[in-house]
């Protein structure tokens, strides 16, 4: 099966899309027909320079997608301020936003020096909030538009008993701005609803080992595919506001709720509908079936 034209026409610009979770979105993005401008701190010297920009889009063109490169890094104030401009400029306009890009620090709060808990904010509340603020005119001037935020399911309160990773995790301070992001999101989607701009967010079931998280993920622990964290941005990317705005979706429960058939990253295999894992979070639940 082929990928079915979902974002046809539809200019993309993906943050931290040199690797992980961000490289698998513009993947996928660009398999449904998007301009994909595939952003991070550098571009590469080559398609074979693994983990830069230049390796994601030379996979993407490979694949009969298309993409540009478009470094930034989002620590520097002007790099940050001008990303969205400059990327409407180089693509000929924007209509969606996906805020990827992230440095995660874990730290007990006891011992997490003060600049690791202002990057932290930089990185997923003050990032975000800058490029959503620069995107929304851009958007609002093609009629309509798409936001999607990452978040994490750590932003949900620890259950009790505690486990392990809630104890030792130092994971507090990156929950509390992921649970700040998700309130972001949900408020700025009641802002522009009326404008037809869904504002979204996405996040893992469990977890998703990619090069920035594996640190702390521990060995043999069962991670989920990404493909279904990326289906998930996918419908949250390519249906009218008025369908899906202001939601806070996790990769395994929304495409079962949904009723959504996952795709490969290149749009052309299938994935077998997802099952949740008795480790997830308790406070997602099971899902009702769509009946779709």
């Amino acid at each position: 099966m082929t990928a079915h034209g979902k974002l046809t026409g539809k200019i993309a610009l993906v943050t931290g899309a040199s690797r992980g979770i961000g490289r698998a979105i513009a993947q996928r993005f660009a398999a449904e027909g998007a301009l994909v401008v595939a952003s991070a701190r550098r571009i590469g010297t080559s398609a074979e320079d693994p983990g830069t920009l230049a390796e994601t889009v030379a996979m993407i063109r490979q694949q009969g997608g298309r993409a540009m490169a478009l470094a930034a890094d989002l620590e520097d104030p002007a790099q940050r301020d001008h990303l969205v401009s400059r990327a409407a400029e180089a693509a000929g306009g924007l209509d969606i936003l996906v805020n990827n890009a992230g440095l995660a620090e874990y730290s007990p709060i006891e011992a997490m020096p003060l600049g690791t808990f202002e990057r932290t904010v930089d990185h997923y509340l003050r990032i975000p909030f800058v490029l959503s603020r620069a995107a929304i005119p851009l958007l609002r001037a093609r009629g309509a538009g798409w936001i999607l935020n990452l978040g994490s399911v750590t932003a949900l309160s620890p259950a009790r008993p505690y486990q392990d990773f809630d104890r030792a995790g130092g994971v507090s301070a990156y929950a509390a701005v992921k649970a700040a992001i998700n309130r972001f999101t949900e408020g700025l989607a009641a802002e522009l609803e009326a404008d037809g701009i869904a504002v979204n967010s996405v996040a893992p079931s469990t977890a998703i080992r990619t090069p920035g998280s594996e640190r702390y993920i521990p060995d043999g622990y069962p991670t989920e595919p990404v493909e279904y964290l990326v289906e998930t941005a996918l419908a949250l990317c390519s249906v009218p506001a008025r369908r899906h705005t202001g939601q806070i979706a996790h990769s395994l429960h929304f495409p079962l709720a949904q009723g959504l058939q996952v795709r490969t990253l290149d749009g052309k295999g299938e994935l077998p509908p997802p099952v949740i894992p008795a480790w997830a979070h308790p406070a997602l639940g099971q899902p009702e079936l769509s009946a779709r």
